[in-house]
């Protein structure tokens, strides 16, 4: 079984148990938890893994998953039905490897893009902020252009490490010599 630690490399996460009775329990509260509770943790950054109680089994990705299908379902979801069918479709595709690894990467230039543009916001008042979201401001472009040219480069990067891959799986095919 691999560490709870296994998930970060900075502080021991949090133990969440999962009873067969699809209820959690939060070790460090002493207390029952609902998903709700858990999606908290998540927003609030606590790192955390959720194990099952008997098997010991990492629950966390399949808890974190539910989470994403009770928001999706909640009214106003984020992903269209065609962004699901290629999500869908990289399954068991050559490019899967690739592709979560991008996204990921995606997804972090995206918080960081986010979380810059709420430092130089931070006095905005909602008139202010009306404003600067009606003006496309420089500001906004140029952090969209920014963040374009980092997916660009995380593609680009993405793209190098598979063509060095089949260089080296087709080198293995060359007769020797």
């Amino acid at each position: 079984m691999p560490s709870p630690s296994a998930h970060t490399s900075g502080p021991t996460p949090r133990i969440i148990k999962k009873y067969p009775n699809r209820r959690l329990y939060d070790t460090e509260t002493s207390s029952y938890i609902t998903v709700t509770e858990v999606k908290q943790l998540v927003m609030t950054g606590t790192i955390f893994v959720v194990r099952d109680v008997k098997t010991h089994e990492d629950l966390t990705r399949s808890i974190l998953l539910q989470i994403i299908l009770e928001e999706e379902a909640g009214g106003a979801p984020m992903f269209t039905e065609a962004v699901l069918r290629n999500i869908i479709r990289f399954y068991g595709h050559a490019m899967q490897g690739f592709m979560g690894s991008y996204l990921e990467k995606n997804m972090q230039a995206f918080m960081d893009m986010q979380t810059k543009m709420s430092e130089q916001t931070k006095a905005f008042t909602p008139e202010t902020w009306a404003q600067f979201m009606s003006l496309q401001s420089p500001l906004l472009q140029s952090a969209m252009g920014n963040y374009a040219e980092q997916s660009k480069t995380v593609f680009t990067q993405m793209q190098e490490q598979m063509q060095k891959q089949a260089e080296q799986m087709l080198g293995a095919f060359k007769p020797k010599a």
